[in-house]
């Protein structure tokens, strides 16, 4: 059996909806932000369709929480002893296949689907490997707000003057890889993940007080590991649109992109938000 993971924060009604879509074809185990209301008509509704749901963390963008989300997700995953495989998503993604094609696909499917790079490369302003090198606290400052913003740029040039070091101090000996959070996993390489992360300290403290750290827990331990490694495809078969569209970054999908995602091998797409993506939705299988 296969479970898709899904990591929910807004637009509950089209997340019932994605998780219709999904059932009975997968096993669908959503977390919902607990800062997110979800009423009891539809709490029903989910668990009319067999949804296995639950709120337990408040998700702050930037901030280790997204990560612990996924953490928390395969853990939950895991406790079924016939999930083989495990699929992260967000609430806003959509199949872009028919289902029962994207599951095919990875019925005894020993790879894994993810996207990774070492870390020593520049995203946006700053050098990626500062995101762990340094210390943030995005659990308890918004990383949006003014005060946010000028608190990351005074902080992360204090450390660099500093030449803070946080990798070197937690004894951290691993090579550092980010990408993606979203990705395909098969049970082996979860369970090897989840053990990891739970019987390192050091790495849980790196994590914790990173940025942006659900985009470099998985790749880092995946790439770390040479069993694993040699099963990696840089392929996640994801359909996402780096552009400011729908006032958003990336591009929330409408119908324009049906050409481009029929022509792709893209499993799910996102981002999918009522009504931008109403008729996108109904082109697709």
């Amino acid at each position: 059996m296969q479970a898709v993971l899904i990591i929910a924060h807004k637009d509950i009604d089209q997340v019932i909806e994605l998780s219709k879509k999904l059932r009975p074809t997968f096993k669908v185990i959503i977390h919902f932000d607990k800062k997110t209301p979800v009423s009891e008509a539809q709490k029903q509704k989910l668990q009319q369709l067999g949804v296995d749901y639950f709120s337990k963390i408040s998700v702050n963008w930037g901030s280790w929480s997204i990560g612990q989300v996924a953490v928390e997700l395969m853990h939950r995953a895991m406790q079924d002893t016939e999930i083989d495989y495990v699929h992260l998503i967000s609430g806003q993604d959509w199949p872009l296949k028919p289902v029962e094609e994207i599951k095919n696909f990875y019925e005894e499917n020993n790879n894994i689907y993810l996207r990774y790079y070492k870390a020593d490369v520049k995203k946006g302003r700053d050098n990626a490997l500062n995101w762990q090198k340094f210390y943030y606290n995005y659990d308890k400052i918004d990383r949006h707000s003014l005060f946010g913003k000028v608190y990351n740029r005074l902080s992360t040039w204090v450390q660099s003057l500093l030449r803070v070091n946080k990798l070197k101090k937690l004894g951290i000996d691993l090579e550092i890889y980010t990408g993606a959070n979203w990705c395909d996993l098969p049970r082996d390489a979860v369970e090897y993940c989840l053990d990891y992360f739970d019987n390192h300290e050091n790495f849980r403290k790196m994590l914790k007080t990173g940025s942006f750290s659900d985009e470099f827990w998985v790749q880092t331990i995946i790439c770390n590991t040479p069993q694993f490694k040699s099963r990696l495809q840089y392929d996640y078969h994801r359909f996402i649109k780096w552009e400011h569209i729908h006032n958003s970054f990336p591009a929330i999908l409408d119908e324009r992109d049906y050409e481009a995602i029929k022509k792709s091998n893209a499993m799910f797409g996102r981002k999918f938000e009522s009504p931008y993506s109403d008729k996108l939705r109904q082109l697709l299988p």
